[in-house]
């Protein structure tokens, strides 16, 4: 597979997981002000179900292709404190590895009932932060490789 159509399709579903975790934080959780109980508690189900539905492929393309790429750095990343590339890519990584892992929890967490509303903020705002951080690795490997 072509590198650019590797970096595309990562980065299109790196922007539907970054757009989604945005779209729960800032929209989702604003609308409890001006929903009933009932009301958000039918919206987060719905939205819940077909977030279930559709992350799983979104990630499995997104982990697949940035899998794909880092594989072609494999030489670099053997060596992660020989270049400033190479640190921001190893730090990409990990963050990119640990959002898997809140993905992961809360996958688990919600199958046996027990993911509640404050482990969902702070899964929510941690993936955010790790995401945002990402992103600008990405921008900065580029931008002040040495």
């Amino acid at each position: 597979m072509s590198h650019f159509l590797l970096v595309t399709l990562h980065l299109l579903c790196a922007m539907i997981f970054v757009g989604t975790v945005f779209f729960e934080i800032f929209i989702l959780d604003d609308l409890r002000s001006s929903l009933s109980r009932d009301e958000m508690r039918k919206v987060a189900i719905e939205v819940g179900r077909r977030l279930r539905r559709l992350m799983p492929f979104v990630l499995a393309i997104l982990y697949s292709a940035g899998i794909a790429m880092a594989w072609g750095y494999r030489d670099v990343l053997a060596r992660p404190f020989e270049s400033s590339f190479a640190t921001m890519l190893s730090l990409k990584i990990l963050l990119a590895i640990s959002v898997f892992f809140h993905f992961i929890v809360a996958v688990t967490l919600g199958a046996r009932g027990r993911l509640r509303a404050k482990a969902l903020r702070y899964i929510h705002g941690s993936v955010l932060i790790h995401v945002l951080s990402i992103v600008i690795l990405a921008k900065a490997m580029f931008a002040f490789a040495s």
